[in-house]
């Protein structure tokens, strides 16, 4: 289960989140607590697991289509937890996704 897509994927989720947590912040003017930011960073690792979970496909923009589709559904569910507050990071998840298939399609080929 622990394969090397799946560590490129949760190690590409968690290094985005900490973007989104830049974002987040910059974005509401530093005025973000700890825990909405900790969420924040936590959906993004869920994203890059369930991207991660989803096991390789063999056609790029297949591939980046699926990690952005994933990325909607994982990240709506904190977009919708917020009260639909964050738009732009319900959006950034989105991209977000594609990123991580990306990154994990490029690099995450078992030997």
């Amino acid at each position: 289960m622990f394969t090397k897509r799946m560590g490129i994927c949760v190690a590409s989720g968690a290094i985005l989140g900490m973007f989104c947590i830049a974002g987040a912040m910059i974005r509401s003017g530093f005025e973000k607590d700890a825990l909405y930011l900790f969420a924040f960073w936590y959906n993004r690792l869920l994203m890059g697991v369930v991207i991660g979970l989803a096991g390789r496909t063999q056609v790029m923009p297949k591939a980046i289509g699926r990690g952005a589709l994933l990325g909607l559904l994982v990240s709506f569910a904190f977009y919708s937890s917020t009260g639909f507050d964050d738009a732009v990071g319900f959006l950034a998840g989105i991209v977000y996704g594609g990123i991580i298939e990306y990154v994990s399609f490029k690099y995450g080929v078992e030997a």
